[in-house]
């Protein structure tokens, strides 16, 4: 396969057991890193597809690098970290993470979700070749599938690639109701049991950006009970 992984880790048996794993998967082009500069350093050369990052890095919080590597790339990352507290998770998603997953960890699963998020990836970028420009507009935001790019009132937004396919997905499927479980399956494209605080997450940093009022939603509404719509908001 021609996808580029990294993977940042100060444990060097992790980074063995990552990388011969991902190699049985059929993933042959793989980068690691033990210290966040070196990771830095790889990320500024290299177009990477995908990065798994350790959080508890010798030199650089995990946290802090992320937000470095965000200023260079939007590509998926997966945060592998023994930090189990909810803030921590929050933290990681909240400052461009798209997933989580803590240790002790089933190797499988990590491969899995690799494999989901690099086959979705592929998905996108497939769609959008040869393809016209395609705009949702809903008035207070437009969104341009093609180029990634979301505008609210005339000012561009930034999303990661996770946060960008969570609000397309469900603008393409207005005052439907969707579990968190249903969202993480169709975004993040894993049929394992999915973590509902990543999507929880995801939708409070869009609503960030999208919401007049973030803390009263009227447009990523959440249904007690049931799940979140996307409500289309009225034009004019």
């Amino acid at each position: 396969m021609d996808d580029k992984i990294l993977l940042v880790d100060d444990e060097k048996g992790i980074l063995t057991m990552l990388e011969n794993l991902l190699n049985q998967e059929g993933y042959t082009q793989i980068a690691t890193a033990s210290s966040g500069n070196e990771a830095l350093h790889l990320v500024e050369n290299v177009a990477f597809d995908l990065i798994v990052l350790d959080v508890m890095l010798p030199d650089i919080d995990g946290f802090e690098l992320c937000q470095q590597i965000r200023k260079i790339t939007s590509v998926p990352i997966l945060f592998l970290t023994a930090l189990t507290g909810d803030l921590d998770k929050l933290m990681g998603l909240g400052i461009g993470g798209d997933d989580y997953i803590t240790k002790p960890f089933n190797p499988l699963e990590v491969a899995a979700r690799i494999r989901a998020q690099l086959r979705r990836q592929n998905l996108n970028k497939s769609s959008y070749v040869g393809q016209e420009e395609e705009i949702l507009d809903f008035g207070v935001f437009t969104v341009h599938k093609s180029a990634g790019q979301l505008i609210v009132n005339g000012f561009d937004r930034h999303c990661t690639a996770k946060e960008f396919e969570l609000l397309v997905f469900l603008c393409e499927h207005p005052n439907r109701i969707f579990t968190a479980q249903q969202l993480y399956e169709q975004v993040w494209g894993s049929a394992l049991q999915g973590d509902e605080k990543t999507v929880v997450i995801h939708i409070s940093k869009l609503r960030k950006k999208i919401e007049k009022d973030p803390a009263n939603p009227g447009i990523l509404v959440n249904i007690r009970g049931l799940g979140y719509k996307f409500v289309p908001p009225c034009k004019g």
